[in-house]
């Protein structure tokens, strides 16, 4: 396929055909028109080829616009997590230079601005400030784009959640989010006639590539709520007639124990990422709404979509194989390939690889190593090519020499009656070195029985793998994206 900046991909939908179906509905025209207008705004602003401009957003049809007009200008946009307290929105505006940053509502950031030595102006164009002034076409046409910025240049920088301390900017370019894109298209194809949830924050790579960009190189339908809520997205679903959901594993697990089986009956396909999708919600899920969900993997280094199990044979616990174009192989330290069934990191080599971390020279040349991206995730593959992934290579417990998994006990624990969420994590311990520490949450009317919970995982794992302790807790720390925080039960567990 002829190579596309991120922004044509605004063009391949038929004008009079929904580009977004809800309470707002747009057209592709309409949706182009918008664009154009808010390019033309940017451009007088000041914005031009090659600055970093901040987004700060909830999911909205302006945050599409916004998005689309910056980068049609050659400029690199750096969306922002809406969560991140002054500081951490400081560290990102200071570590890209930025002088303008589009945002919802005014932010308060110039004491922690200038706390980090960051004395750069930097002007805050408010959506609802600029917006309505759009309506009429009182901005002059912005010039073409500039011929220095080609398919390769950045598009985005992607700041990592920052699970193992200072949070690093992914630098992805036009061709990395297109190539993720098509290679996507091929294995989950959609057709003019579907509508996409997007419901998922599209600051991040997930939502954005998959709900987002997907659906418009396919010219389809999206339809955009700002957050997960679980009965107003069951009433959207049915409302608006999504056919394709993309989620992640919290989300499956609430629409299971709330929903009814012909709520969700017009979606053809459920999508699960972001964290790993524990098989007693997939097998509940299932057994609901008769549905399989097809569960994938990927990372923002990577665009961020490596993995995704065939429509029509997925597999339980596996994250399927690797899309169309990208080479993924389960290496040993030093890079090679392992035998099925061997466990090893993933690495994964094509299109869809960062260029690199933002002005991290070290952190990129440790990431990237001949072409391939190091993902930090074990993994092992089957003899049919299907991988699964056995944990992140931090979250690895050595418990006198031997390699515990939490995954492993985890998927136990989710299938352990009463428990409805439950995390493994490494604690110190004088002799062993590490032992398991459990952190589960119980359903309502449940009360928890260690010993008995004990013996069933004797039942079913060596001696060495049983946590030590369990927590009962009322819920677990997670991100936007509904990954439970290892990194904060570590800090708590000190």
């Amino acid at each position: 396929m002829h190579s596309l900046f991120v922004h044509d991909l605004i063009l391949q939908g038929a004008t009079d055909s929904q580009a977004f179906a809800g309470k707002d509905n747009v057209s592709y025209g309409e949706l182009q028109e918008q664009v154009s207008k808010y390019r033309n705004y940017f451009y007088r602003s000041g914005v031009r080829a090659g600055e970093n401009v901040g987004l700060f957003s909830r999911n909205s049809t302006d945050f599409v616009y916004c998005y689309m007009a910056v980068i049609s200008l050659g400029a690199v946009i750096v969306p922002l997590n809406f969560q991140l307290a002054a500081r951490e929105i400081a560290f990102i505006v200071k570590d890209t230079k930025m002088k303008r940053l589009i945002t919802m509502e005014r932010l308060v950031i110039d004491s922690e601005l200038s706390q980090q030595g960051y004395t750069q102006l930097v002007e805050q164009l408010v959506i609802a400030d600029f917006k309505p002034g759009l309506t009429q076409d009182n901005y002059s046409a912005a010039p073409v784009l500039d011929i220095s910025i080609n398919e390769n240049s950045p598009c985005a920088i992607i700041y990592t959640s920052g699970t193992t301390g200072t949070p690093k900017g992914a630098v992805l370019t036009h061709s990395n989010l297109v190539a993720n894109a098509q290679a996507f298209r091929e294995r989950l194809p959609l057709n003019l006639c579907d509508n996409v949830l997007c419901v998922l924050p599209m600051y991040h790579c997930f939502a954005w590539t998959c709900a987002v960009l997907n659906p418009l190189l396919c010219g389809a339908a999206i339809t955009i709520l700002e957050a997960f809520a679980p009965k107003e997205t069951i009433t959207a679903i049915k409302d608006y007639g999504v056919t394709v959901v993309y989620g992640v594993p919290p989300m499956y697990n609430l629409l299971t124990r709330i929903g009814e089986a012909e709520d969700l009956a017009g979606v053809k396909y459920f999508v699960s990422g972001g964290a790993s999708l524990p098989e007693k919600v997939a097998q509940q899920f299932a057994d609901k709404y008769g549905n399989r969900i097809i569960e994938g993997y990927g990372l923002s280094e990577a665009s961020p979509v490596v993995t995704l199990n065939p429509a029509q044979k997925p597999k339980y616990c596996s994250i399927g194989k690797a899309l169309p174009g990208l080479e993924v192989k389960v290496a040993d330290s030093n890079g090679q390939p392992l035998p099925p069934g061997v466990v090893g990191e993933i690495i994964v080599r094509g299109p869809s690889v960062m260029q690199g971390y933002f002005n991290l020279p070290a952190e990129s040349e440790n990431a990237l190593k001949d072409g391939w991206l190091y993902t930090g995730d074990l993994a092992y593959q089957d003899a049919e090519g299907y991988l699964f992934v056995v944990d992140r290579l931090k979250d690895l417990i050595i418990s006198n020499g031997e390699n515990i998994y939490p995954r492993e006990i985890e998927e136990l624990l989710y299938a352990y009656p009463g428990i409805i969420e439950a995390s493994v994590i490494g604690v110190r311990d004088e002799l062993r070195g590490q032992v398991a520490r459990a952190y589960i949450v119980l359903a309502e009317g449940h009360s928890f029985d260690k010993k008995a919970a004990r013996e069933y995982l004797q039942t079913n794992i060596a001696a060495y793998k049983i946590p030590r302790d369990f927590v009962v807790v009322d819920g677990l720390p997670k991100n936007q994206t509904g990954k439970i925080l290892k990194r904060v039960l570590r800090e708590q567990a000190g």
